[in-house]
């Protein structure tokens, strides 16, 4: 199939480049220049997890391809994945602008095109989206009613930054929300090979299985990090307890997002939970769990501030700045928080994260980490040795491998882990976790 990707940021990118890899050709468009020079050159504008080596394959066999013309875009292919942001505004709404952007540019690239076309939003919108903001922008800008050859298709994601790829290949789901059979069974053989449970539903079924998932993950986190608060006060090993808490399948859940740790960022769950909290205000209801998930997740903030003032020490080098390891993304990151909270206290500081400072140098985030973060840019290190050969205090905000090794070495400074590089820290070390 001949499918055009609106939105090349990490679902775009990771939906290209593993549909190419599967035998589709795909077209690619952005607005970022930088970040089609990059695809063009046979590379992916987003640190991922073997997504460079599927790009530069798929570029390299003529099978992804890269514009900066929606037009054109859609006018050669059968079917159009939107992947677009949907950020918050500043009242907690979602922003929906992209959205309506794409669409509008969509429909006037339908308007000389007579074979059918699908519409697919891959991108993440509160539900009745389609409805109130898809639809009327693909009619405004087709100039008209839709006529019944334009096809509309929800198609939410599952990836996880980090394993991205890893995802794609292996969902929890495949959910295709359409108002056809014929429609969600042309999105649905994108996925053809692919073992997982397939569900067709409706539009405004699949607009919201998203937010249900995202908004779960973050209790989950929240959950567990307030049981390795109280774990942690009266002098019980918080891992023990939900390492035992997880083995029960039966009426318990999975293990993933179970582990007490740091608090939770990225692109998704904040955001989401932000939007369905202030959908749920729109509509008179209040969901005071689901409220109070994002002041639970600011209090782990908080503790690591804390534990750092504690120290009473000025020196402090940071492992880790993404919002998780494996990823360049730093979108509302609890580690940058972290670390402007220490900035503004008057700390010295040096940071160590191999992933943003190869996207500083090569990848799309560049712009953003040394024009909207400039403060914390000039402070990150590419010398491990040296941010450890600085540091009186070292907190580990990722849990890799090298950071492990670091810990060992770490005599002499005090350490404060969040996120659990070792069950039993090294002999010599002052050693404090977040949770446990």
């Amino acid at each position: 199939m001949k499918i055009s990707i609106l939105g090349l940021g990490y679902v775009g990118c990771v939906s290209a480049g593993c549909l190419a890899r599967a035998g589709h050709t795909v077209v690619g468009v952005d607005i970022s220049t930088a970040k089609l020079d990059i695809i063009r050159e046979g590379r992916s504008p987003v640190i991922e997890k073997d997504l460079n080596d599927i790009i530069a394959a798929a570029v390299g066999e003529g099978r992804l391809l890269a514009l900066d013309s929606t037009h054109e875009a859609v006018r050669s292919t059968g079917l159009s994945l939107v992947c677009v942001g949907t950020p918050s505004n500043a009242n907690n709404s979602l922003n929906l602008d992209y959205v309506a952007r794409v669409c509008e540019e969509i429909g006037a690239a339908l308007r000389d095109k007579v074979d059918d076309h699908i519409v697919c939003m891959r991108s993440t919108m509160v539900p009745g989206s389609v409805e109130g903001v898809v639809r009327p922008s693909l009619a405004k800008g087709f100039g008209g009613e839709l006529p019944d050859r334009v096809h509309i298709a929800v198609n939410p994601e599952f990836l996880r930054e980090g394993t991205a790829v890893w995802d794609f290949s292996h969902p929890p789901k495949t959910v295709v929300g359409a108002d056809d059979e014929s429609t969600a069974k042309n999105v649905l053989s994108l996925y053809d090979g692919i073992e997982a449970p397939v569900v067709k539903t409706s539009v405004k079924v699949a607009e919201t299985v998203k937010y249900v998932d995202n908004v779960f993950h973050a209790v989950k986190i929240a959950f567990a990090n307030e049981i390795g608060t109280i774990c942690r006060a009266v002098g019980v090993d918080s891992h023990e307890v939900m390492d035992i808490f997880v083995q029960d399948r039966k009426l318990n859940i999975s293990p993933a997002y179970l582990k007490p740790g740091f608090a939770f960022g990225g692109s998704c769950l904040p955001k989401d939970l932000r939007a369905i909290v202030y959908k749920a205000r729109t509509l008179d209801i209040e969901l005071p769990l689901l409220a109070s998930v994002l002041p639970s997740n600011d209090a782990q903030i908080q503790r690591a501030v804390d534990l750092v003032l504690a120290t009473g020490r000025k020196r402090l080098g940071f492992l880790g700045l993404s919002f998780k390891p494996g990823t360049d993304d730093l979108r509302e990151s609890p580690l940058v928080r972290l670390i402007e909270t220490c900035i503004g206290k008057g700390y010295d500081l040096r940071i160590f994260d191999r992933n943003v400072s190869l996207a500083r140098l090569v990848g799309a985030n560049r712009s953003y980490i040394e024009k909207g973060i400039p403060h914390i840019s000039r402070l990150l290190s590419t010398d491990l040795d040296e941010v450890l050969a600085f540091s009186e205090v070292l907190i580990i905000g990722h849990a890799a491998d090298e950071f492990r090794d670091a810990l060992r070495n770490a005599k002499g400074c005090t350490v404060i882990d969040l996120a659990r590089v070792v069950d039993t820290p090294p002999e010599g070390v002052d050693y404090h976790g977040i949770n446990w």
